[in-house]
Protein backbone atom coordinates (compact mmCIF):
# COMPACT_ATOMS: atom_id res chain seq x y z
CA UNK A 1 0.00 0.00 0.00
CA UNK A 2 1.71 3.15 -1.42
CA UNK A 3 -0.80 5.81 1.21
CA UNK A 4 -0.34 5.85 4.99
CA UNK A 5 -2.91 4.40 6.88
CA UNK A 6 -3.17 7.43 9.09
CA UNK A 7 -3.07 10.06 5.88
CA UNK A 8 -7.03 8.82 6.07
CA UNK A 9 -7.59 10.96 8.20
CA UNK A 10 -7.02 14.06 6.43
CA UNK A 11 -10.65 16.05 6.00
CA UNK A 12 -12.05 19.01 5.65
CA UNK A 13 -16.13 19.63 6.09
CA UNK A 14 -15.42 23.27 5.84
CA UNK A 15 -13.82 22.77 2.26
CA UNK A 16 -14.98 19.47 0.98
CA UNK A 17 -18.32 21.35 -1.24
CA UNK A 18 -15.53 23.52 -3.05
CA UNK A 19 -14.91 21.43 -6.26
CA UNK A 20 -18.55 21.30 -6.27
CA UNK A 21 -19.31 24.97 -6.10
CA UNK A 22 -16.25 25.81 -8.27
CA UNK A 23 -18.25 23.61 -10.77
CA UNK A 24 -21.58 25.27 -10.54
CA UNK A 25 -19.85 28.60 -11.14
CA UNK A 26 -18.19 27.76 -14.24
CA UNK A 27 -21.66 26.44 -15.61
CA UNK A 28 -22.82 30.01 -14.78
CA UNK A 29 -24.50 29.27 -11.87
CA UNK A 30 -23.89 32.59 -8.93
CA UNK A 31 -22.97 30.73 -5.79
CA UNK A 32 -23.93 32.41 -2.28
CA UNK A 33 -20.97 30.90 -0.04
CA UNK A 34 -21.36 31.02 3.55
CA UNK A 35 -18.97 28.32 4.23
CA UNK A 36 -15.64 29.56 5.05
CA UNK A 37 -15.50 32.43 7.79
CA UNK A 38 -13.20 35.00 5.70
CA UNK A 39 -13.51 38.13 6.67
CA UNK A 40 -11.27 39.64 4.32
CA UNK A 41 -13.96 38.16 1.27
CA UNK A 42 -15.89 41.54 2.72
CA UNK A 43 -14.07 43.90 4.83
CA UNK A 44 -10.67 45.54 3.61
CA UNK A 45 -7.56 44.76 4.96
CA UNK A 46 -7.10 48.36 7.43
CA UNK A 47 -4.46 50.42 5.23
CA UNK A 48 -1.70 50.55 7.12
CA UNK A 49 -0.94 47.13 6.82
CA UNK A 50 -1.13 46.83 3.20
CA UNK A 51 1.02 49.65 2.93
CA UNK A 52 3.76 48.12 5.59
CA UNK A 53 3.29 44.76 3.44
CA UNK A 54 4.29 46.69 0.31
CA UNK A 55 6.80 48.60 1.86
CA UNK A 56 8.53 45.14 3.01
CA UNK A 57 8.75 43.96 -0.36
CA UNK A 58 10.09 47.13 -1.29
CA UNK A 59 12.66 46.85 1.25
CA UNK A 60 13.86 43.68 0.05
CA UNK A 61 12.43 42.19 3.22
CA UNK A 62 11.60 38.39 0.74
CA UNK A 63 14.11 36.30 2.78
CA UNK A 64 13.95 33.86 4.87
CA UNK A 65 13.14 35.40 8.51
CA UNK A 66 14.10 33.54 12.02
CA UNK A 67 12.45 30.37 12.15
CA UNK A 68 10.66 31.44 15.19
CA UNK A 69 9.19 34.76 13.32
CA UNK A 70 10.18 37.84 12.88
CA UNK A 71 11.51 39.05 15.64
CA UNK A 72 9.73 42.89 15.80
CA UNK A 73 6.29 40.85 15.50
CA UNK A 74 6.79 38.92 18.60
CA UNK A 75 7.55 41.47 20.79
CA UNK A 76 4.46 43.44 19.33
CA UNK A 77 2.30 40.71 19.68
CA UNK A 78 3.65 40.26 23.65
CA UNK A 79 2.88 43.94 23.99
CA UNK A 80 -0.29 43.19 23.23
CA UNK A 81 -1.11 40.65 25.52
CA UNK A 82 0.91 42.69 28.24
CA UNK A 83 -2.00 45.60 26.93
CA UNK A 84 -5.17 43.55 26.95
CA UNK A 85 -4.70 41.16 29.54
CA UNK A 86 -1.59 42.30 31.86
CA UNK A 87 0.18 39.10 30.83
CA UNK A 88 3.93 39.62 31.03
CA UNK A 89 5.59 37.49 28.16
CA UNK A 90 9.17 37.52 26.60
CA UNK A 91 9.04 37.46 22.81
CA UNK A 92 11.12 34.45 22.97
CA UNK A 93 7.78 32.45 24.60
CA UNK A 94 6.44 33.05 20.99
CA UNK A 95 6.35 31.16 17.89
CA UNK A 96 5.27 32.47 14.68
CA UNK A 97 2.94 29.89 12.37
CA UNK A 98 1.39 29.77 9.14
CA UNK A 99 -2.41 30.32 10.54
CA UNK A 100 -3.29 28.86 13.61
CA UNK A 101 -3.91 25.47 11.47
CA UNK A 102 -0.28 24.86 11.49
CA UNK A 103 0.48 25.76 14.89
CA UNK A 104 -2.00 22.73 15.98
CA UNK A 105 0.07 20.45 13.01
CA UNK A 106 2.96 21.74 15.38
CA UNK A 107 1.29 20.83 18.60
CA UNK A 108 0.31 17.65 17.80
CA UNK A 109 3.73 16.67 16.14
CA UNK A 110 5.73 17.22 19.39
CA UNK A 111 3.45 15.80 21.65
CA UNK A 112 1.28 13.26 20.17
CA UNK A 113 2.39 9.01 19.67
CA UNK A 114 0.17 6.35 19.01
CA UNK A 115 -2.04 5.76 21.86
CA UNK A 116 -2.06 9.40 22.94
CA UNK A 117 -5.17 11.23 23.51
CA UNK A 118 -6.30 15.00 23.00
CA UNK A 119 -9.60 15.97 25.05
CA UNK A 120 -12.00 18.11 22.61
CA UNK A 121 -15.06 19.77 23.40
CA UNK A 122 -18.09 19.39 21.03
CA UNK A 123 -18.59 21.26 18.83
CA UNK A 124 -15.53 21.69 17.53
CA UNK A 125 -13.08 23.25 14.88
CA UNK A 126 -12.53 20.43 12.34
CA UNK A 127 -9.15 20.45 12.28
CA UNK A 128 -8.60 19.74 15.54
CA UNK A 129 -9.13 16.15 14.88
CA UNK A 130 -7.46 15.17 12.15
CA UNK A 131 -4.07 16.66 13.13
CA UNK A 132 -4.10 14.81 16.51
CA UNK A 133 -5.22 11.13 14.28
CA UNK A 134 -3.03 11.65 11.82
CA UNK A 135 0.13 11.20 14.84
CA UNK A 136 -1.76 8.58 15.94
CA UNK A 137 -3.54 9.87 18.96
CA UNK A 138 -7.34 10.09 19.34
CA UNK A 139 -10.26 12.44 21.19
CA UNK A 140 -12.01 12.31 23.91
CA UNK A 141 -15.10 14.17 24.01
CA UNK A 142 -16.59 16.96 26.18
CA UNK A 143 -20.29 18.18 24.98
CA UNK A 144 -21.19 21.39 25.60
CA UNK A 145 -24.68 21.32 25.97
CA UNK A 146 -27.33 23.45 23.76
CA UNK A 147 -29.77 22.79 25.69
CA UNK A 148 -28.03 24.44 28.78
CA UNK A 149 -26.89 27.79 26.50
CA UNK A 150 -23.94 25.64 25.58
CA UNK A 151 -23.01 24.97 28.84
CA UNK A 152 -19.87 22.74 29.77
CA UNK A 153 -20.43 20.16 32.83
CA UNK A 154 -17.02 20.36 34.12
CA UNK A 155 -17.82 18.23 37.21
CA UNK A 156 -19.12 15.32 35.69
CA UNK A 157 -16.63 15.17 32.76
CA UNK A 158 -13.92 15.22 35.42
CA UNK A 159 -15.44 11.56 36.62
CA UNK A 160 -15.81 10.22 33.60
CA UNK A 161 -11.66 10.52 32.68
CA UNK A 162 -10.91 9.51 35.84
CA UNK A 163 -9.43 6.70 35.13
CA UNK A 164 -8.24 7.84 31.41
CA UNK A 165 -4.04 7.15 30.99
CA UNK A 166 -2.44 9.25 28.41
CA UNK A 167 -3.82 12.30 27.95
CA UNK A 168 -1.41 14.61 26.72
CA UNK A 169 -3.64 18.28 26.35
CA UNK A 170 -7.10 19.99 26.31
CA UNK A 171 -8.13 22.27 24.08
CA UNK A 172 -10.56 25.31 24.00
CA UNK A 173 -11.90 27.80 21.17
CA UNK A 174 -13.06 30.74 23.25
CA UNK A 175 -14.87 32.18 21.66
CA UNK A 176 -16.36 29.42 19.68
CA UNK A 177 -16.44 28.69 16.45
CA UNK A 178 -19.01 27.26 15.33
CA UNK A 179 -21.10 27.66 18.12
CA UNK A 180 -20.52 31.27 19.10
CA UNK A 181 -20.37 31.12 22.84
CA UNK A 182 -18.21 32.59 25.11
CA UNK A 183 -16.92 31.09 27.78
CA UNK A 184 -17.54 33.32 31.06
CA UNK A 185 -15.13 33.86 33.74
CA UNK A 186 -16.40 31.42 36.20
CA UNK A 187 -16.83 28.96 33.05
CA UNK A 188 -13.04 29.58 32.59
CA UNK A 189 -11.73 28.94 36.30
CA UNK A 190 -13.35 25.34 36.11
CA UNK A 191 -12.10 24.70 33.22
CA UNK A 192 -8.20 25.32 34.69
CA UNK A 193 -9.34 24.01 37.84
CA UNK A 194 -9.62 20.31 36.54
CA UNK A 195 -6.47 20.93 34.02
CA UNK A 196 -4.45 21.12 36.96
CA UNK A 197 -6.00 18.36 38.62
CA UNK A 198 -5.72 16.21 36.12
CA UNK A 199 -2.02 17.58 35.27
CA UNK A 200 -3.54 18.41 31.62
CA UNK A 201 -1.85 20.70 29.31
CA UNK A 202 -4.40 23.12 28.52
CA UNK A 203 -4.50 25.09 25.34
CA UNK A 204 -6.81 28.10 24.18
CA UNK A 205 -7.89 29.21 20.47
CA UNK A 206 -8.55 32.87 20.70
CA UNK A 207 -8.74 33.59 17.37
CA UNK A 208 -12.15 35.56 17.70
CA UNK A 209 -10.91 37.24 20.73
CA UNK A 210 -11.84 40.33 19.71
CA UNK A 211 -15.38 39.83 18.13
CA UNK A 212 -17.62 39.35 21.24
CA UNK A 213 -20.88 40.71 21.30
CA UNK A 214 -21.97 39.81 24.75
CA UNK A 215 -20.21 39.92 27.83
CA UNK A 216 -16.82 40.26 28.38
CA UNK A 217 -14.24 38.13 26.80
CA UNK A 218 -11.84 36.80 29.24
CA UNK A 219 -8.81 35.11 27.80
CA UNK A 220 -6.70 31.96 29.60
CA UNK A 221 -3.88 33.70 30.21
CA UNK A 222 -5.66 36.09 33.15
CA UNK A 223 -7.23 32.83 35.17
CA UNK A 224 -4.32 30.29 34.17
CA UNK A 225 -1.97 31.08 37.38
CA UNK A 226 1.03 29.60 36.36
CA UNK A 227 -0.37 26.13 35.22
CA UNK A 228 1.32 24.99 31.71
CA UNK A 229 -0.74 26.13 29.09
CA UNK A 230 -0.71 27.28 25.64
CA UNK A 231 -2.27 30.10 23.91
CA UNK A 232 -3.14 30.11 19.79
CA UNK A 233 -3.90 33.05 17.73
CA UNK A 234 -3.32 35.36 14.62
CA UNK A 235 -4.28 38.01 12.14
CA UNK A 236 -7.02 35.91 10.18
CA UNK A 237 -9.88 37.64 11.42
CA UNK A 238 -9.53 40.55 13.76
CA UNK A 239 -6.89 41.64 11.42
CA UNK A 240 -9.00 40.89 8.66
CA UNK A 241 -5.64 39.06 7.13
CA UNK A 242 -6.95 35.55 6.15
CA UNK A 243 -4.50 35.24 3.29
CA UNK A 244 -1.43 36.46 5.47
CA UNK A 245 -1.60 33.24 7.04
CA UNK A 246 -0.24 34.51 10.18
CA UNK A 247 -0.78 32.29 13.13
CA UNK A 248 1.46 31.89 16.56
CA UNK A 249 1.70 29.71 19.65
CA UNK A 250 2.05 31.75 22.77
CA UNK A 251 3.81 29.38 26.11
CA UNK A 252 4.56 32.14 28.82
CA UNK A 253 5.48 29.83 31.85
CA UNK A 254 8.59 27.62 32.63
CA UNK A 255 7.07 24.59 33.90
CA UNK A 256 8.90 21.56 32.67
CA UNK A 257 6.21 20.74 29.95
CA UNK A 258 6.08 24.62 28.44
CA UNK A 259 9.86 24.68 28.22
CA UNK A 260 10.03 21.14 26.64
CA UNK A 261 7.09 21.98 24.30
CA UNK A 262 8.29 25.18 23.58
CA UNK A 263 11.98 23.82 22.51
CA UNK A 264 10.62 21.09 20.81
CA UNK A 265 8.06 23.30 18.86
CA UNK A 266 10.91 26.01 17.65
CA UNK A 267 12.56 22.71 16.35
CA UNK A 268 9.90 21.72 14.73
CA UNK A 269 9.13 25.58 13.46
CA UNK A 270 13.18 25.29 11.85
CA UNK A 271 12.43 22.49 9.23
CA UNK A 272 9.48 24.44 7.19
CA UNK A 273 12.42 27.35 7.72
CA UNK A 274 10.31 30.19 8.46
CA UNK A 275 6.27 32.04 8.06
CA UNK A 276 5.70 34.56 5.11
CA UNK A 277 8.44 37.21 5.82
CA UNK A 278 6.99 40.51 4.82
CA UNK A 279 3.67 39.37 5.79
CA UNK A 280 4.81 39.25 9.08
CA UNK A 281 6.16 42.84 9.37
CA UNK A 282 3.07 43.70 7.95
CA UNK A 283 1.18 42.12 10.51
CA UNK A 284 3.87 44.11 13.15
CA UNK A 285 3.14 47.57 11.70
CA UNK A 286 -0.82 46.44 12.54
CA UNK A 287 0.02 45.20 16.26
CA UNK A 288 2.62 48.50 16.78
CA UNK A 289 -0.47 51.28 17.35
CA UNK A 290 -3.23 49.52 18.86
CA UNK A 291 -5.19 52.29 19.67
CA UNK A 292 -5.87 52.74 15.90
CA UNK A 293 -6.46 48.88 15.61
CA UNK A 294 -9.03 49.04 18.79
CA UNK A 295 -10.45 51.73 16.81
CA UNK A 296 -10.91 49.44 13.51
CA UNK A 297 -11.72 46.15 15.01
CA UNK A 298 -14.67 47.58 16.98
CA UNK A 299 -16.06 49.14 13.77
CA UNK A 300 -15.57 45.51 12.51
CA UNK A 301 -16.94 44.09 15.34
CA UNK A 302 -20.23 46.18 15.49
CA UNK A 303 -20.63 45.58 11.77
CA UNK A 304 -20.72 41.57 11.90
CA UNK A 305 -22.96 42.03 15.20
CA UNK A 306 -25.39 43.57 12.61
CA UNK A 307 -25.29 40.81 10.70
CA UNK A 308 -25.01 37.79 13.00
CA UNK A 309 -27.84 39.06 15.00
CA UNK A 310 -30.11 39.73 11.64
CA UNK A 311 -29.24 35.84 10.35
CA UNK A 312 -30.51 34.67 13.57
CA UNK A 313 -33.44 36.46 13.56
CA UNK A 314 -34.19 35.17 9.95
CA UNK A 315 -33.28 32.00 11.08
CA UNK A 316 -35.47 31.78 13.79
CA UNK A 317 -38.45 32.86 11.40
CA UNK A 318 -37.99 29.21 9.69
CA UNK A 319 -39.99 25.97 11.04
CA UNK A 320 -37.39 23.97 9.94
CA UNK A 321 -34.32 25.07 12.03
CA UNK A 322 -33.89 27.34 14.97
CA UNK A 323 -30.75 28.80 16.06
CA UNK A 324 -29.06 30.05 19.45
CA UNK A 325 -27.99 34.05 18.92
CA UNK A 326 -24.02 34.00 19.18
CA UNK A 327 -22.44 36.00 21.70
CA UNK A 328 -19.17 36.16 19.65
CA UNK A 329 -17.14 35.31 16.55
CA UNK A 330 -19.36 34.79 13.20
CA UNK A 331 -21.13 31.70 12.89
CA UNK A 332 -24.17 30.50 13.72
CA UNK A 333 -25.01 27.15 14.29
CA UNK A 334 -29.21 26.12 13.70
CA UNK A 335 -30.38 23.14 14.39
CA UNK A 336 -32.33 21.26 11.84
CA UNK A 337 -35.79 19.86 12.50
CA UNK A 338 -35.05 16.76 10.75
CA UNK A 339 -38.37 14.77 11.32
CA UNK A 340 -39.80 17.74 9.27
CA UNK A 341 -37.66 16.90 6.64
CA UNK A 342 -37.12 13.88 3.88
CA UNK A 343 -33.17 14.20 4.08
CA UNK A 344 -31.00 11.37 5.99
CA UNK A 345 -28.62 13.69 7.61
CA UNK A 346 -27.40 17.25 7.36
CA UNK A 347 -24.55 16.17 4.83
CA UNK A 348 -26.96 15.22 2.50
CA UNK A 349 -29.01 18.59 3.09
CA UNK A 350 -25.77 20.72 2.73
CA UNK A 351 -24.97 18.68 -0.93
CA UNK A 352 -28.69 19.23 -1.69
CA UNK A 353 -28.88 22.62 -1.17
CA UNK A 354 -25.72 23.72 -2.80
CA UNK A 355 -26.59 21.47 -6.29
CA UNK A 356 -30.35 22.62 -5.78
CA UNK A 357 -30.32 26.62 -4.59
CA UNK A 358 -26.60 27.33 -5.05
CA UNK A 359 -26.28 27.98 -1.36
CA UNK A 360 -23.02 26.80 0.02
CA UNK A 361 -22.93 25.84 3.89
CA UNK A 362 -21.29 23.51 6.19
CA UNK A 363 -22.57 20.76 7.88
CA UNK A 364 -22.75 20.25 11.61
CA UNK A 365 -21.48 16.76 12.05
CA UNK A 366 -17.84 18.23 10.59
CA UNK A 367 -17.99 19.82 13.90
CA UNK A 368 -19.11 16.73 15.32
CA UNK A 369 -22.88 18.30 15.99
CA UNK A 370 -25.15 16.10 13.55
CA UNK A 371 -28.25 17.63 12.13
CA UNK A 372 -27.23 21.41 12.37
CA UNK A 373 -25.73 23.26 9.74
CA UNK A 374 -23.02 26.80 9.64
CA UNK A 375 -23.63 29.53 8.53
CA UNK A 376 -20.99 32.22 7.97
CA UNK A 377 -22.47 35.90 8.52
CA UNK A 378 -20.13 37.94 7.20
CA UNK A 379 -22.03 38.75 3.96
CA UNK A 380 -23.93 41.35 3.48
CA UNK A 381 -28.08 41.43 4.81
CA UNK A 382 -29.13 41.14 1.44
CA UNK A 383 -26.95 38.38 0.44
CA UNK A 384 -28.24 36.80 3.97
CA UNK A 385 -31.63 37.35 3.57
CA UNK A 386 -31.42 35.76 0.15
CA UNK A 387 -29.41 32.57 1.66
CA UNK A 388 -31.49 32.02 4.07
CA UNK A 389 -34.88 32.35 2.06
CA UNK A 390 -33.63 29.90 -0.03
CA UNK A 391 -32.57 27.45 2.58
CA UNK A 392 -36.24 27.92 4.08
CA UNK A 393 -37.52 26.89 0.33
CA UNK A 394 -35.09 24.53 0.04
CA UNK A 395 -37.04 22.89 3.27
CA UNK A 396 -39.91 23.67 1.86
CA UNK A 397 -39.35 21.48 -1.03
CA UNK A 398 -38.15 18.41 0.75
CA UNK A 399 -40.60 18.48 3.88
CA UNK A 400 -41.56 15.20 5.19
Amino acid sequence: MFLSKLSRYASSPIREEDYEAFRLSKEGKEIIKLSAGDPARYFKTPKRIVDAYIEALKSNKNYYSDSQGVFELREAIAKRHKKLFGLEVSPEKIVITQGISEGIQFLNMATIDKGDKGIIIRPYYPSYIPYLQIFGGSPIFIDASEENGWDIDISSFSKKIKNEKRIKYMIITNPNNPAGYVLSRKKLIEIVDFANEHDIFLISDEIYDEIVFEGKFTSLSEVANGMPYMILNGMSKSFVGTGFRLGYMLLPNDDPKSSSLLSRLIEIAQMRLSPNTPAQFAYAEGLKDLSAHMREVKRLSNEIKERVYFATKEINKSEYMHAQRPQGSFYILPKLNMEKLKIKNDKEFVSKLLEEKFVQITRGSGFGIPNHIRLVSLAPKEVLKEAISRIDEFCNEHKA
